[in-house]
């Protein structure tokens, strides 16, 4: 009886090792790569081993052509995969084949521990939608990281503008400025530059950012900028003007997000607080009225 729950801890200990061993990084590695910051050569992490990679990749990618396909269900996975920043040709199958694994190891555990088979069937539907819950959960971190540089992408863009340059160099310029700061807007103005350079228009460039990310106020922001390079208006003017708009827009959302707070603090004081503090009050003295009640009542 004692065998199965010491082999289900000992598996438990051994995963929650390997997971740390995977994402801690090595105290030479970090030493590397500060120097390589120094001296402007990159250095290669122990896990970036194209064999190492390719062979995790390729067993996912094996998983990934099993699990069942629709032409729909692909489009919108696609879509979700760009906007969390996985944007390789491979994400795809990459993240069916997590998924698959998913499941399956759910229901081999669930059946080695419990052997009970509705038991596992559920916890293997649950290990089929956890990853597309965490790649939806990315997605909207990705979209909240981007929405909160955008206000500081927008001041360097009527700066470097107004200093001269065109909105393709200001473009390219506050994609390298912001690449410490905010890393994923600097990523999307990065693969601006990179459309703009193989021959695409500007306009389809920035309304592939918009379809990128999915982030409303970069959806505005582009269509401001369509509009402002077909009717010839001043750029640094709208730009300005976007940006206080943007300003205003994450002001009322701090301000929106800070009344909500009373509200949800309900539910844990209710449920967690007021049982302890009520337990802590009134419990010795229901324990006293029932030693002195008890015996008189007995009688």
């Amino acid at each position: 009886m004692l065998l199965l729950p010491l082999l289900a801890f000992l598996f438990a200990s051994l995963l929650v090792a390997a997971a740390a061993l995977a994402l801690s990084p090595a105290g030479g590695t970090t030493i590397e790569r500060r120097l390589g910051e120094v001296t402007g050569t990159p250095v290669r992490a122990p896990t970036d081993d194209p064999g190492y990679n390719r062979a995790i990749l390729d067993g996912l990618k094996r998983f990934g052509r099993v699990a069942p396909q629709s032409a729909g269900e692909m489009g919108n996975l696609q879509k979700k995969l760009v906007t969390a920043g996985f944007r390789a040709h491979e994400a795809v199958a990459v993240f069916l084949g997590i998924r698959l694994g998913c499941a399956l190891l759910a229901f081999a555990l669930t059946t080695v521990l419990q052997r009970n088979l509705p038991l596992a069937l559920a916890m293997c539907a649950l290990g089929y939608l956890l990853p597309g819950m965490a790649l939806g959960r990315l997605a909207k971190r990705r979209q909240h990281r981007i929405r909160c540089g955008l206000p500081d992408a927008l001041d360097l863009l009527v700066v470097s503008v107004e200093a001269g340059l065109g909105l393709d160099q200001a473009i390219q310029r506050v994609g390298e400025e912001l690449d410490f700061a905010h890393p994923d807007l600097s990523e999307e103005l990065r693969l601006i530059n990179f459309e703009l350079r193989a021959g695409k228009a500007r306009v389809d460039a920035l309304r592939n950012l918009a379809e990128r990310t999915g982030v409303d106020d970069i959806a505005s922001l582009v269509a401001m900028l369509v509009q402002t390079d077909k009717f010839g208006t001043s750029v640094a003017q709208s730009l300005r003007v976007h940006s206080d708009t943007v300003r205003t827009k994450r002001r009322q959302r701090a301000e929106e997000a800070a009344a909500k707070t009373g509200v949800k603090m309900v539910f844990p004081l209710v449920f967690c607080i007021f049982p302890a503090v009520w337990i802590v009050t009134i419990g010795p003295a229901a324990i006293k009225f029932i030693q002195i009640i008890g015996p008189m009542a007995n009688k």
